[in-house]
């Protein structure tokens, strides 16, 4: 592509469930959706509809805007995301009276790149395909709707490929109409029905793939993987996303809360509490990998208990410490000799239902290096792998029932400006024409206890259940 202009104006103040109910039934909705606290790692919602340009892989093509395919390969596909991204940004950002602040997107790749992907990036042999679904989907957008929550401000951001001078107002003024039109409440929603999930194999079946996991560790295999399970039900075809996904949101909110529409019928809702990357401007990387988990207290004393005995137990930090050290290898592949770092360590995190043990690892790119270097180099996220991390995967091939498709992969939000903001695929639910499929697991160590994993995992899962009806 040519080189694009950006551009910015500021907008009335609607709230973004109100334009998520209005607007979010059309096929390729993308909502970058902080939820939770009001804080610097959820600040930003961004809304996206109508792209320019469409990918998707699956079934071992690559398919644009639906219609030509080529071969899929790794190098073809990223190729096709360089192509979508203009060659240059020319002169900075023209904005309208908006001086004092500094959006985080004005329009690039939004999408998700499942697990299935991640094998392709590491080579893992025989691995099972999830049918009829993408390894990767995401939208080229020319604009978005952007809201600030620290200030409640409103916005829509763009770019265009045109020279000579830009009449910002007229610009927007198909944008402003519409947004102006959107209605001041969310319409009644209709109740999630409830369903009944069966999963993939029986809690004596995980507890064993679980001891298996231990036996390979104990054998100097591994030093921890990932073992993951899911459940699926039959749900009604009819029932509109927007009000699925809006009842997820409300039932547990996140910093990382994701909608993608990823054409007709195929829908992710995602409440993830884990930052996968973060690239800004300057090549300055962030991943925040969790690992450990300890469930809310009832009272505020019995909250405490549970957040003191995560930051001392063992098995949690160890498994901590093992992530860490993978996403330092895995970022320093392409990153500035001498820049990793690790800021912050074993931090325990409050969120909507759990506790988690969080870390920081820092980076900056190479010189020469971009995001999607970045994501090659990364892709599966480490928290949801294992260390070894190509090990490991061949392990969780050989021990899950089930394929993980998008699950443990990551939502991406790649702006024209160079920045990469995206998040590891778990607490979401993946909607696929009259079925939805959940899935939950936790890192083994060769301390691991089978059966508290398999209560971790269902702990996880218990926010999901209970929107539909059922419980943990």
């Amino acid at each position: 592509m040519a080189t694009a202009r950006l551009w910015a104006h500021e907008l009335v103040w609607r709230e973004p469930e109100t334009v998520f109910a209005a607007w979010g039934d059309t096929p390729w909705c993308a909502f970058l959706d902080s939820g939770g606290p009001v804080e610097e790692r959820g600040r930003w919602q961004i809304f996206c509809r109508n792209p320019r340009k469409t990918l998707v892989v699956q079934d071992g093509q690559i398919l644009t805007n639906a219609q030509h395919s080529i071969p899929f390969t790794v190098d073809a596909l990223f190729a096709q995301l360089r192509h979508g991204m203009p060659e240059a940004i020319d002169g900075g950002r023209e904005v309208d009276g908006l001086d004092d602040i500094r959006l985080p997107f004005f329009g690039g790749w939004v999408g998700f790149a499942g697990y299935g992907l991640g094998q392709q990036l590491e080579k893992i042999a025989g691995c099972r395909p999830v049918q009829a679904e993408p390894d990767f989907a995401a939208g080229f957008y020319d604009h978005a709707f952007i809201w600030d929550r620290f200030s409640k401000r409103s916005f829509v951001a763009g770019l265009v490929f045109e020279e000579g001078a830009l009449n910002i107002r007229s610009l927007c003024a198909p944008y402003s109409a519409a947004w102006t039109a959107l209605p001041h409440a969310v319409p009644v929603m209709p109740e999630v029905p409830d369903v009944q999930f069966e999963a993939d194999q029986s809690r004596a079946a995980y507890c064993q793939a679980v001891e298996r996991a231990r036996a390979y560790i104990a054998a100097g295999d591994i030093f921890q993987v990932n073992i993951t399970g899911r459940y699926s039900a039959e749900f009604p075809r009819e029932f509109p996303d927007v009000a699925l996904y809006l009842a997820l949101r409300k039932q547990a909110p996140a910093p990382f809360g994701a909608y993608l529409s990823c054409g007709e019928g195929y829908a992710l809702h995602s409440s993830s509490p884990e930052r996968f990357l973060q690239c800004d401007t300057q090549g300055v990387v962030t991943s925040r990998p969790i690992k450990g988990t300890a469930p809310r207290g009832q009272t505020p004393e019995e909250d405490e208990g549970f957040a003191a005995s995560l930051s001392q137990d063992e098995k949690e930090r160890a498994e901590n410490l093992m992530i860490v050290d993978l996403m330092r290898h895995d970022i320093g592949r392409v990153a500035r000799l001498g820049s990793m770092g690790v800021p912050e360590f074993l931090k325990v995190e409050r969120f909507e239902h759990v506790h988690h043990l969080v870390s920081e690892v820092r980076g900056v790119l190479d010189a020469g290096r971009d995001v999607f270097d970045l994501l090659q180099a990364t892709l599966p996220p480490g928290s949801v792998t294992g260390a070894p991390k190509h090990r490991a995967m061949d392990i969780i091939e050989e021990l899950e029932a089930s394929p993980r498709g998008a699950y443990c992969g990551s939502v991406l939000c790649l702006g024209v400006d160079g920045r990469l903001e995206s998040s590891v695929i778990i607490r979401t639910l993946i909607r696929k024409n009259n079925s939805v499929t959940l899935a939950a697991g936790g890192g083994i160590t060769i301390l691991s206890d089978a059966g508290k994993e398999y209560a971790e995992m269902r702990l996880k899962l218990a926010p999901f259940f209970a929107l539909f009806g059922r419980s943990a």
